[in-house]
């Protein structure tokens, strides 16, 4: 799945927690804002490579153009080789329901 948010659109994207997701920056000179559901744990910071083919994101870059990476970023495991540090109990996430979204 992708999105284009912009000043433009104003749009937002929720990724519930433990959801792997990554952003693609269309300009050379911008800002990214996110919020966070609790206070930042190395412990449970990790990802997959961007370019992971069993994952296949098609990131719209053209081919003579490289991505800009940092070192973490460029030292990433595979998807197949990623420990999770997340544990997962069986049951679905609780649903915000839509009574927390106005009126979208």
């Amino acid at each position: 799945m992708g999105a284009i948010l912009d000043e433009e659109n104003g749009r937002q994207l929720f990724i519930p927690a433990g959801f792997a997701h990554g952003f693609l920056s269309l300009i050379e000179d911008c800002e990214i804002a996110y919020k966070v559901s609790d206070f930042y744990a190395p412990e449970c910071d990790g990802g997959i490579r961007w370019d992971d083919p069993a994952v296949a994101v098609a990131w719209g870059l053209p081919e003579a153009v490289g991505p800009v990476l940092s070192d973490k970023d460029r030292s990433l495991p595979l998807l197949a080789n990623w420990q999770s540090p997340f544990q997962f109990d069986g049951r679905p996430l609780k649903s915000l329901g839509g009574e927390h979204f106005g009126s979208l």
